[in-house]
């Protein structure tokens, strides 16, 4: 796709994809009843009134402008303009509390910040020098469009030939799991050499549907339910909200979706527990249609494997809409036994490997050699190479220009040679790239033994009882875990034997469920070397949110708080 590749900027590559496929569908928006459906040539007037109402509001080329909502098509037209104007954008996730929003508003020097409603307004209030307003009204501070715009269709046309390729398009600030957040800059070019690459990697079209519901506060959701779909003339559904995605699947029928693992797991948690409300006959017809599945798949012998898909697997696809080209995973490694799953019932589960430093995508495994046990292979604008210590470094169009306004840090993490280390341990597998583990998390055991806890940690959270497992053993002679369980599960199993479960609090202290998890993190040990078993472990009442600090933004856990908050349960498995 030439068009993608001949952008000169985001603001041209969205000129360009209007042009190309123009008097077709951009967008499905959804509203009271149903969705409205909007046209590449809609979006674009929607981005230059948008772009107008940005300079009314004092946006100019090169400054700041922070973005600060829930996904939604006000953000995306929000982004679009001020990419058109050259105006940098910093996204802010919604969940942050006031502290951090206001730390990376001004870290970032933003002079004016957009927000989708009053909840995101007041984190705001006390900050000085710094517009707060909003895309919408009812936000408690005026509205974006409150001012008449006067810029001119020929003005913005201008404006759009006057931003380049190298310069910075947006400032991303990492979830910060090992101190302050730091702005990534990305550039237009990062952007476009990665939307060129995708269409080679997978079979990407304008024929395609994408339901985005991730953040577009991420840089995953913003390349991939963004910036991508724009670029190659696909449409792009908005999910209402994360409690509507199931019915949003059925009517959107989509044929992309981008996800993080937490999102399959969950799904796939949701369908266990159903199945087990179900007769005996109809749970066996279900796992033996699992098994089957999974075979056939592999391409092992599965005589009933047709049969059983017709009665079990069928029904499940048709609750993704029936339409699904597979998912894409991504932003955390995804645990073997979920991506058989959905293997078996004929739902392909593609993941990719990217950092915010690199613009979300470097490596994606494709529908045609689709390797779990990798993240797949490099897009054709990168290169890795794995250092001696097992570091993966990457190096070409996708990494970012550097820290903002953090020299040392931007020296630190890419080389005077250009490669840039990714933090992550890994290997080369036949041209695959295989994620092991973080640089940072590995364990170093009082024997000199040293566990890789990511392997161990997804061995654990294989047991469907299991929702969180984070080892530790740095000095230590063992490795040790904190579990959250999943309590709706080990709710469901105590109601089976006739039993009242109680709250949480009560739930882990019962004698039967320590007896399960013991049970099950025993079944997990025996995948495990001796030196990576889990030999002591204690259940935590409540599960890790982003509210209590446990979790970054894209969900992942943050090790050191988690360490610090638990510090007495882990002092007593040392004894």
């Amino acid at each position: 796709m030439s068009h993608i590749s001949d952008s000169q900027s985001l603001g041209d590559l969205l000129r360009r994809s209007v042009k190309r496929f123009s008097g077709r569908q951009a967008l499905m928006v959804p509203e009271e009843k149903g969705f409205r459906r909007v046209s590449f040539d809609e979006l674009y007037d929607e981005a230059y009134r948008y772009a107008g109402a940005l300079r009314a509001a004092g946006a100019e080329k090169g400054e700041r402008l922070c973005i600060v909502g829930e996904t939604c098509v006000q953000w995306a037209l929000v982004d679009w303009a001020a990419q058109t104007l050259g105006v940098v954008t910093v996204p802010i996730y919604p969940t942050l509390p006031a502290d951090q929003a206001q730390y990376i508003a001004s870290d970032s020097g933003a002079n004016l910040i957009i927000v989708g409603d009053g909840t995101q307004a007041a984190k705001f209030q006390g900050l000085d020098g710094v517009k707060v307003v909003g895309w919408s009204d009812g936000a408690g501070v005026p509205s974006l469009f409150d001012q008449d715009a006067t810029l001119t269709r020929v003005e913005w046309e201008k404006g759009i030939d006057a931003v380049e390729r190298h310069e910075l398009a947006t400032l991303i600030y990492t979830s910060g799991t090992t101190g302050p957040p730091k702005g990534v800059m990305l550039s237009h070019d990062n952007f476009i050499s990665i939307c060129a690459d995708i269409p080679v990697a997978l079979p990407v079209d304008e024929t395609d549907v994408f339901l985005v519901f991730l953040p577009l506060s991420h840089v995953f959701a913003r390349l991939a339910g963004h910036v991508l779909p724009t670029a190659i003339g696909a449409t792009i559904a908005y999910a209402g909200s994360v409690a509507s995605i199931a019915s949003d699947m059925v009517e959107v029928r989509p044929t992309i979706m981008f996800v993080v693992p937490r999102f399959l797991e969950s799904v796939r948690a949701r369908i266990i527990a159903g199945v087990k409300k179900q007769s005996p006959m109809k749970q066996r017809l279900f796992n033996m249609a699992l098994a089957q599945g999974l075979k056939k798949q592999r391409g092992e012998f599965a005589p009933l494997g047709g049969l059983l898909d017709k009665l079990v697997g069928e029904k499940i696809r048709a609750r993704t809409g029936g339409k699904l080209k597979f998912f894409v995973s991504g932003g955390a490694a995804l645990s073997p036994h979920v991506s058989e799953f959905y293997i078996a019932f004929g739902l392909t589960v593609l993941q990719g490997y990217g950092l915010t430093e690199t613009t979300a995508a470097s490596c994606l495994n494709s529908p045609d050699d689709n390797r779990p046990e990798t993240v797949g292979k490099p897009l054709g604008c990168v290169e890795f190479k794995i250092a001696e210590d097992g570091e993966i470094l990457q190096r070409g169009a996708s990494v970012m220009l550097g820290y903002y306004n953090l020299s040392e840090a931007s020296k630190e993490a890419i080389g005077a040679d250009g490669w840039f280390h990714t933090g992550d341990i890994g290997e080369l597998d036949a041209g695959s790239l295989k994620i092991t583990d973080r640089k940072k998390d590995l364990l170093v055991l009082g024997n000199g033994k040293n566990v890789a806890p990511l392997h161990v940690e997804s061995t654990i959270k294989e047991s469907d009882f299991i929702e969180e497992a984070v080892l530790f053993g740095d000095g230590m002679e063992y490795c040790c875990a904190l579990i959250v369980p999943e309590f709706d599960r080990i709710k469901t199993w105590l109601k089976e034997k006739g039993e009242s479960e109680g709250d949480n609090a009560k739930i882990v202290e019962r004698d039967d469920v320590k007896a399960l998890i013991k049970s099950e993190i025993k079944t997990a040990n025996s995948k495990l070397a001796d030196y990576e078993r889990a030999k002591k472990h204690v259940l935590l009442s409540k599960p890790f949110t982003l509210e209590t600090g446990e979790l970054t933004p894209s969900l992942k856990v943050k090790r050191r708080v988690v360490k610090e908050m638990y510090a007495n349960e882990l002092q007593s498995m040392k004894r």
